[in-house]
């Protein structure tokens, strides 16, 4: 590393050395080493000049280091590892007043519970086993958000999951959640070799930008129960999937403009939301009647 990649605070071997870390299995850890990639981290949520930045689970501080020396005027990190707070501090030290240190569990901290206000990037190499809760709570945060891009490290199954098209294998409940907000990019893999301890398995590094028209009307728990009914049994026809929710299942699937015999991974996520909509209609018109009428079907 030459002179002019160095934030001159000691390399992270050193400081996790220092602090006497050990990833815990028990709280998703991996810890990335290599500021080169947690630089490109960085870059790629870009611009970052003047920004404030949301992190979620810094470990030793790879990404905050790298976020800062890429031009990040305010970082918000959250760690639930006490362990961490002493490597923390010292890049805290290192950039004073800009790196605020929350300590406590992301599921249970709200965005408004940091006084954070927008425009914000929520730039992370989320703990594995935190992940998607993570994201599904962040996209069903009041709309539009506060933060103006998602720039998140998921396994790569997850990823995929996240960026996958309709008619595709791996296009399901969490394709429609995310895309129904965002619009998702998958940008590049993270090899095991790259994070101490290595995983099993490859990471990828994902971009999600809220959609500045607005997602396609639909509430939130409706869509999520449609989608749950429908994915529960994927490869069953909508006329059979949906038939688990309390309307009557013809009525639903017709008044949504869709085939009785579409399967749920060929709707895209804009036919998703009229299956909400009508869903909703449906169960405040018919109420208890509706699950007569499906048993009849």
């Amino acid at each position: 590393m030459t002179a002019e990649d160095s934030d001159g605070l000691p390399p992270l071997r050193e400081v996790i050395e220092a602090c006497g870390l050990t990833a815990r299995k028990s709280l998703g850890q991996n810890f990335l080493l290599d500021l080169n990639l947690t630089r490109r981290i960085a870059r790629a949520a870009a611009p970052l000049e003047g920004a404030t930045v949301l992190e979620v689970g810094p470990g030793p501080g790879g990404l905050t280091r790298a976020l800062f020396m890429e031009g990040a005027a305010k970082i918000v990190c959250v760690e639930r590892d006490s362990r961490c707070l002493p490597a923390l501090s010292e890049i805290s030290e290192a950039y004073p007043h800009r790196l605020d240190i929350v300590e406590g569990d992301a599921l249970r901290i709200g965005l408004d519970d940091l006084g954070l206000t927008g425009p914000v990037k929520i730039v992370a190499n989320l703990p594995y086993n935190v992940a998607t809760p993570l994201l599904i709570g962040w996209l069903k945060a009041d709309w539009p958000p506060i933060y103006e891009s998602m720039t998140l490290m998921f396994q790569k199954e997850v990823a995929q999951r996240l960026a996958a098209c309709p008619g595709s294998k791996t296009y399901g409940r969490l394709s429609v959640m995310a895309q129904w907000r965002c619009d998702v990019k998958r940008l590049f893999d993270v090899a095991p070799k790259a994070f101490l301890p290595a995983p099993k398995v490859t990471s990828s590094i994902v971009q999600l930008v809220p959609i500045q028209s607005g997602s396609p009307g639909c509430n939130v728990r409706d869509l999520e129960r449609v989608t749950a009914a429908a994915f529960g049994q994927r490869r069953k026809m909508l006329r059979s999937s949906l038939k688990s929710l309390p309307v009557c299942t013809k009525s639903l699937i017709e008044s949504a403009d869709l085939a009785p015999t579409t399967r749920p991974e060929d709707v895209d996520v804009a036919g998703f939301c009229r299956l909400a909509e009508r869903f909703a209609t449906l169960r405040g018109s018919h109420g208890v009647a509706t699950t007569v009428e499906n048993q009849r079907d």
